[in-house]
């Protein structure tokens, strides 16, 4: 584990120069490894000594040299009780980084690892078990899922694999927003085209949904019921419409989301919520317990108590819950099931609901517990041109088109290149193209080129199977392009910590293609398969561990990793 080895190692050089007065007291410090720009500067870097002199307002260069003095004693040498030490050198360099290099048996050796753990190399265990719930997607069930969507649905199915790679214990929630105003104009507009299709002349909700997916679900209905409830009284009409409605549309959510490889461990209603009487009944709590209180006939919060900017209505003068409150309920019935961590991913246009939700936890004796993440939207452009109407429709284009023209794995890895925080542009004429260019293409075509590399090994009788080869071997792997796809391959283990707990998959698109080009180049200058029968199983072994950590890196994100192109 040369990445985690590294960083203990520096943690141990940190507490006995602090034991012995050489630094100040390290605790709290949250320093970065990474890969120097610069080959000259070793194959590992290390601003700690930095992050510290900072802090305590001392010489960087002072304490990095404290610290390498330590490392020495007890990394870049076998003196420490290793069979082969970690680092042949480590310095401090420039305003006061330290830079490590790898003893090159080490690195070779941490193949014969990545061999070993197959898939479960890069995980770890930082989470302990705790249970997590992550809550995404969550749209309303009275349309289609728009391509905004497909981002939520990518990003939160991936940051739960990650979460799950170190060590969470994670669910994931789909919270159906199916009780209120929109569900009523939702049963309206599907009730007006029903009777428009039976022949009927109607006047159209004025605030009604317009788009032709309401008249298909409409159609649909008419069809199954021979138009029995075009005579039936209205109330009774509309309810169940709307009833029957709102199951069609959310099976087919249900649908784009299953093809798109997303699946909900929950589908929580806010009406069963409701219907529960636990929105009114929490009310009730909070005014009990002096955190809510009656103003102008309507009932507040006093979430600016916690941290809001200003107190919160609950329950308005008619009586009817704000979203607010059934928020508030919902969160708790989270907890209630015995999640200790909740991440909800919600689109910019919320930014002003996250402090009072906080606030209201907060007030309810869990600080801390919720944390939201918030993404921007997704431009559609078809060659650098935008596309806002589908050619099938005349309107929005939709989530189920876009992924039925570029397939999954490329709207999945797409929607993951960029940080949710940041606005995504979606081309499709480069998400098709079969080219280099092509991201998705390019890292599955690393995988599928690996593939073919090994059956050709199998046709001219080279026999790999899993076997791992011996340290001499491995040793006649010493050109440029080898070290630096096996250090590139290591890399993937701090990525994937930093990337669950920075809460970015992105970062795991932008290492994916890297890989994919140290492999390329690689390839491109160096035969895998020759006379030489030692050099070929060792290059072999090379690029089965590249084949590992691509697959991976790949699985994590939801995309396939294909055996040929």
């Amino acid at each position: 584990m040369i990445v985690k080895e590294l960083r203990e190692l520096i943690e141990r050089a940190l507490e006995d120069a602090a034991e012995a007065g050489e630094i100040p007291a390290p605790e709290g410090v949250d320093f970065v490894l990474e890969r120097p720009r610069h080959k000259a500067h070793g194959d590992w870097a290390s601003n700690v000594a930095m992050v510290l002199a900072s802090r305590a307002g001392r010489n960087p260069r002072e304490i990095a040299t404290a610290l390498v003095r330590r490392l020495e004693e007890s990394g870049c040498s076998a003196g420490d009780g290793r069979e082969y030490p970690l680092l042949s050198a480590v310095e401090v360099a420039g305003p006061g980084f330290i830079n490590f290099t790898l003893d090159r048996d080490r690195v070779l050796r941490e193949l014969t690892r990545v061999a070993s753990e197959g898939a479960s190399y890069g995980r770890w265990d930082l989470g302990g078990g705790l249970r997590v719930l992550v809550e995404f997607v969550s749209a309303n069930p009275v349309g289609p899922l728009h391509v905004g969507h497909g981002r939520w649905a990518a990003l939160g199915d991936a940051l739960c694999n990650l979460l799950e790679a170190v060590g969470y214990d994670v669910d994931r929630e789909f919270y159906l927003n199916d009780h209120g105003t929109q569900m009523e104009v939702f049963a309206a507009s599907v009730e007006a085209r029903y009777l428009e299709l039976a022949g009927k002349e109607v006047e159209f909700p004025a605030e009604g949904y317009h788009g032709s997916y309401v008249r298909d679900i409409a159609r649909a209905l008419l069809e199954e019921d021979g138009g029995r409830l075009v005579d039936a009284p209205p109330e009774e009409r509309r309810a169940e419409l709307g009833e029957r409605a709102y199951r069609l549309m959310l099976r087919r959510i249900r649908e784009s989301l299953d093809s798109f490889g997303v699946r909900f461990d929950n589908w929580f209603s806010e009406r069963e919520l409701h219907r529960s009487g636990a929105v009114l009944e929490e009310v009730r709590k909070l005014q009990e317990e002096g955190l809510a209180y009656e103003k102008d006939g309507a009932i507040w919060m006093a979430t600016s108590r916690f941290g809001d900017d200003k107190d919160r209505v609950l329950l308005r003068r008619n009586g009817a819950p704000t979203y607010f409150a059934a928020d508030i309920a919902y969160h708790l019935n989270k907890l209630a099931r015995g999640y200790r961590h909740l991440i909800n991913i919600w689109g910019a246009d919320h930014h002003g609901y996250v402090r009072r939700m906080q606030a209201a936890l907060e007030a309810k004796g869990h600080p801390g517990v919720l944390e939201v993440i918030l993404g921007q939207l997704v431009n559609l452009k078809r060659g650098g041109e935008p596309v806002r109407m589908s050619k099938r429709t005349g309107e929005m284009v939709t989530f189920d088109e876009l992924v039925e023209e570029v397939g999954k794995d490329v709207a999945r890895y797409i929607f993951l290149t960029r940080s949710q925080d940041t606005a995504l542009d979606f081309d499709i004429q480069l998400a098709v193209q079969e080219s280099m260019e092509n991201p998705v293409y390019y890292v599955q075509y690393a995988h599928a080129r690996i593939c073919s590399i090994l059956r050709y090994g199998l046709g001219k009788g080279v026999e790999m199977g899993e076997e791992i080869p011996d340290l001499a071997t491995l040793r006649r792997l010493g050109e440029e392009e080898e070290m630096d796809l096996a250090l590139k391959i290591f890399e993937f283990e701090e990525l994937i910590r930093d990337a669950a707990l920075d809460r970015a998959p992105h970062r795991l698109t932008r290492y994916l293609e890297e890989l994919a080009a140290a492999f390329h180049l690689f390839y491109n200058r160096h035969r895998v398969i020759s006379d030489d029968a030692e050099l070929t199983a060792a290059r072999l072994f090379l690029v089965r561990c590249t084949l590992q950590v691509l697959r991976n890196g790949l699985s994590i994100l939801g995309v396939s990793a294909p055996e040929s192109m």
